[in-house]
């Protein structure tokens, strides 16, 4: 007698997957089943289906929740009827997370763990779903002892390859909070079992990019940009393996297998991306360049098909670099019409402006030192201060507002307070190479602009010690180029040269427009000094074309509406913005 059963499943299915879908229709077929008080299984997955059809295909949340909460309800007293039972708990919780009430999904959540416990697919995909929904609250403890029960359970099913994914996660949760103790004999542990583990080609290549990816951003973060050179290579190797390799549908034989870290094309974005951090913490900026516009164009690609989130958090943490980047090269306008792409991204979802905000009002505190909107600086950094509770970030935005006042020259008392929260020498807040010798480039500027050349000397031969050993070629060059300038002030004609000259060819090779305008003004005037007339003029020649591409770079910028995003400091980003009348700033006076 269930013929009539199956006729109405055939045809909502047939209306579910027609292009495009048919979901009144479907709907339809699948309601028909209830009056005739089918069975007790044909009840539940009934509505299962009919709560996951409203979830996916349209805005009615209230029905949706009605049918999954009875599909839920009416599963738990069926004896193996797991596959509904745990379904019905997973989109029921992900249901209730998007109407904001977490506090009921959790529970849900725990109890579909505590009794899926024969069942090694669901048991682990409730794990990372409790796991994932206590990331987001930014309850990491509780996130890393779930993962940390997943791989042990992952353990005991014989599924390494599952075991070896909750550790990467749980590995990725500890570097967020900055565990560095315990995550450096986990990614030891994650190495072994990867290398050990014999089993599907693609798998096990996506589990070597996990961990690849967590060592190379562990690296990043601490700053050691010529350290992570090999560990780079080789995820770099590995993505182009991954790419050659086939996506054989074999099924995995154990159930507690049968997750995938990212798909393929996502993996390729992701590598893009540490490339570009790589590149722009480097100073390679036109290698960052290139692939920014590689990613880009995938992403473009991807989000056609597929509207998953992470694709847009990519897109902006790409945008984030680039943007830096065309600060440094001297494209103030392109980056301005970058940072409102990203404001326009974080509009489209709440969760990413929070995760982003603190970052925006960086960029924007750092597009105002480019157009020399000092005042407007310092109230986007003050308010990316007021944002973030990550150290590095912290510490970066500080280093920058140091310089501000150092440039405004009459904040001494804010200065000094500054100073002393990052100090290089003493407590120095964050493990990041880069970031201290960074701290020691800004003690080194203050001292110069106080005349105690000698201390200034002291300061910046540390920055280039520092900044030698991990490659940091912006630090190094602008180290250089103001060793340069003390060496040309004390009248030290010889060792001024010395610093200079390569202080240009670096800052060529980045390019660093700011280094290049002010190497190219100290060799006209050594030149000038030494009675080199052509190589002067040479200089003077290089000089003037820097300041008319930059003094137009800067006329464009703050022409642009967007310029107006300058003064925004509170609550989400602006829609609109009304059209300037043209700069309202001079040209930064890069000394």
């Amino acid at each position: 007698g269930e013929s009539w059963y199956l006729a109405l499943l055939g045809l909502a299915e047939h209306f579910r997957t027609s292009s495009p879908p048919k979901v009144r229709l479907c709907v339809h077929c699948l309601q028909a089943v209830l009056p005739r008080k089918p069975p007790a299984r044909m009840e539940a997955r009934t509505h299962l289906q009919l709560g996951s059809v409203l979830y996916h295909h349209t805005r009615n949340g209230d029905q949706a929740r009605g049918h999954l909460e009875k599909a839920w309800l009416i599963s738990q007293q069926i004896p193996q009827f797991e596959d509904v039972k745990f379904e019905a708990a997973s989109l029921l919780s992900e249901l209730y997370c998007q109407e904001n009430s977490v506090d009921t999904a959790k529970p849900l959540l725990r109890k579909a763990i505590q009794i899926s416990q024969q069942t090694p697919y669901w048991h682990c995909r409730l794990l990372f779903q409790l796991a994932q929904l206590h990331t987001l609250e930014k309850d990491l403890v509780s996130a890393c002892d779930l993962l940390g029960v997943g791989a042990e359970y992952a353990r005991v099913v014989g599924s390494e390859y599952t075991r070896a994914l909750f550790l990467l996660s749980k590995g990725m949760l500890l570097l967020m909070e900055r565990k560095l103790q315990e995550v450096h004999p986990l990614l030891t542990l994650c190495g072994q079992i990867v290398e050990n583990w014999q089993g599907n080609p693609i798998q096990k290549e996506s589990l070597r990019v996990f961990f690849l990816v967590l060592q190379v951003t562990h690296y990043l973060d601490a700053g050691q940009v010529k350290s992570v050179k090999p560990c780079l290579k080789q995820l770099q190797q590995c993505i182009q393996t991954i790419s050659t390799l086939h996506d054989d549908e074999i099924l995995p034989s154990n159930p507690a297998d049968l997750f995938h870290w990212l798909p393929k094309e996502h993996m390729c974005v992701l590598v893009y991306l540490v490339t570009v951090m790589h590149s722009m913490q480097a100073g390679y900026l036109e290698k960052a360049q290139k692939y920014t516009d590689k990613a880009l164009m995938q992403l473009e690609k991807l989000k056609m098909l597929d509207c998953s989130p992470i694709l847009s958090s990519f897109q902006v943490i790409l945008l984030e670099h680039i943007i830096m980047c065309r600060l440094v090269t001297g494209h103030k306008a392109t980056a301005l019409q970058e940072i409102s792409q990203v404001c326009q991204l974080c509009q489209q979802s709440p969760r990413l402006f929070s995760n982003h905000a603190a970052q925006l009002h960086t960029l924007l505190g750092l597009y105002c030192i480019s157009v020399n909107c000092m005042d407007n600086a310092e109230a986007q950094f003050t308010t990316a201060l007021r944002l973030t509770t990550h150290q590095e970030l912290w510490a970066f935005i500080v280093t920058n507002l140091a310089s501000v006042y150092i440039r405004e020259g009459n904040r001494h008392q804010e200065l000094y307070s500054l100073l002393e929260r990052i100090n290089p020498d003493h407590n120095f807040p964050v493990s990041s190479h880069c970031l201290r010798a960074a701290a020691f480039y800004i003690r080194g500027l203050f001292s110069f602009f106080q005349g105690r050349y000698n201390e200034a000397k002291r300061f910046l031969r540390e920055t280039l010690k520092m900044s030698n050993a991990e490659d940091l070629n912006r630090l190094t060059a602008c180290s250089l180029v103001l060793l340069g300038h003390i060496f040309y002030v004390l009248g030290n004609h010889r060792e001024s040269n010395n610093m200079v000259v390569p202080a240009m060819q670096l800052a060529s090779k980045i390019p660093d427009m700011s280094v290049q305008l002010w190497s190219s003004a100290l060799l006209r005037d050594l030149n000038k000094a030494c009675g080199n007339a052509m190589d002067a003029h040479e200089a003077a020649q290089m000089h003037q074309n820097f300041s008319q591409q930059l003094l137009q770079d800067h006329i464009e910028a703050c022409s642009l509406p967007e310029h107006n995003l300058i003064t925004w400091t509170d609550g989400p980003p602006p829609v609109q913005f009304q059209a300037q009348n043209g700069p309202t700033t001079s040209l930064a006076s890069l000394l």
